[in-house]
């Protein structure tokens, strides 16, 4: 699954404004559920309930928030990068920079598309030469290429 087939340009946010892991989570969240029709306060308490389980900061400067929902149908994903980066108890200790928010259906088939989407995305934030790119993209439609250039059928 590739990652634009999910991701939209309204769902991007180039400059995060957030300081912390909350903020992060609430930002992105405003924006998903805007562009998606979800439920932003769900949207939220799904995604700390998550957190609490365990940081999806990653490490490498990477974190991907997600949770499930039972009112949507379809995956939706947003996307953040924070220039100064953001303390997001990354299993690295180190700063996260860039944010994707997979919010995905409780039932269905989307369960084998999120993991599908979860492997690409990981795939492509392997190489540092990308997340550099995506780092230095200043607007959603820099963003969009960035992806594009890298983004196969996963």
């Amino acid at each position: 699954m590739k990652i634009l087939d999910i991701l939209k340009k309204d769902s991007m946010i180039p400059d995060l404004k957030a300081q912390d892991k909350i903020d992060v989570l609430n930002e992105l969240s405003e924006r998903v559920s805007q562009v998606y029709g979800i439920e932003q306060k769900e949207l939220v308490k799904v995604l700390i309930e998550r957190e609490e389980l365990g940081s999806t900061g990653i490490g490498g400067g990477i974190g991907i928030p997600h949770g499930k929902l039972k009112d949507i149908e379809e995956l939706a994903l947003g996307f953040g990068i924070s220039q100064e980066g953001i303390d997001f108890d990354s299993m690295d200790g180190r700063p996260t920079h860039i944010f994707f928010l997979l919010v995905t259906p409780e039932t269905g088939k989307s369960r084998d598309d999120h993991l599908k989407l979860l492997a690409n995305i990981c795939r492509l934030l392997r190489s540092e030469v990308f997340k550099e790119k995506l780092i230095s993209a200043s607007d959603p439609d820099e963003i969009y290429n960035v992806i594009k250039e890298e983004d196969k059928e996963f």
